[in-house]
């Protein structure tokens, strides 16, 4: 078989996923969140959640369930009010939060976050979040043929995954680094503060959103 004649469908695939993760959404606010505020192996474990997250929307995709939720306007509406709910919700725990303080370069909190439950926060803000499935329903309906053989599309669905881990990883690995996190810790409890009214906003955003 010619694979060369599904290149072209990689490569607008790629383009497509690559703009997405550089435009800032919850993926990002999160990761920022994880990473200033309890450090690198956090940050990195939601960066694996959110690229694993990523294999709900594929794989529904592909089904053809994702067509079902596109034309049934209750059922896109829960995925997106439940989405909405999330982000509320670790906005209002951010909000909550008294701060971070960095000694001999350790994160310390009033709570530590355990590799699991980062890699679920990691997991359903982007399993939950309603532009990552329209998003692939686009992607999987426009760009990729129905002709396209399905291990083919499993190929891409498994590329935005690896790929979305890590393209977050590196962001933890950056915003992780002992300046960085010097830099947002002089702002103490704001920063937390800030976060949260962008994640209740994005939150907010989402539940209006059409």
């Amino acid at each position: 078989m010619d694979y060369s004649i599904y290149l072209n469908e990689f490569l607008i695939l790629a383009s497509a996923l690559f703009i997405a993760l550089l435009s800032p959404g919850p993926d990002f606010a999160m990761i920022l969140k994880q990473s200033i505020t309890y450090g690198k192996r956090s940050s990195i474990f939601a960066s694996i959640g959110i690229g694993l997250g990523i294999s709900v929307h594929v794989i529904y995709t592909i089904l053809g369930i994702g067509l079902i939720i596109s034309k049934s306007i209750v059922l896109f509406n829960i995925i997106k009010y439940m989405g909405a709910v999330y982000l509320v919700y670790l906005g209002y725990m951010s909000l909550k939060s008294r701060g971070m303080k960095l000694e001999n370069g350790n994160v310390y909190n009033q709570k530590c976050m355990s590799d699991l439950k980062s890699f679920g926060v990691g997991f359903l803000t982007n399993a939950l979040n309603p532009k990552a499935t329209l998003f692939f329903l686009s992607i999987f309906t426009v760009v990729v043929s129905i002709d396209t053989p399905m291990y083919i599309q499993a190929f891409y669905g498994i590329f935005c995954i690896f790929a979305t881990m890590v393209w977050f990883t590196v962001i933890s690995l950056i915003l992780s680094h002992r300046k960085v996190r010097d830099f947002f810790n002089s702002f103490g409890v704001w920063f937390d503060r800030v976060v949260g009214v962008v994640l209740i906003s994005l939150g907010i955003k989402v539940a209006l959103s059409k």
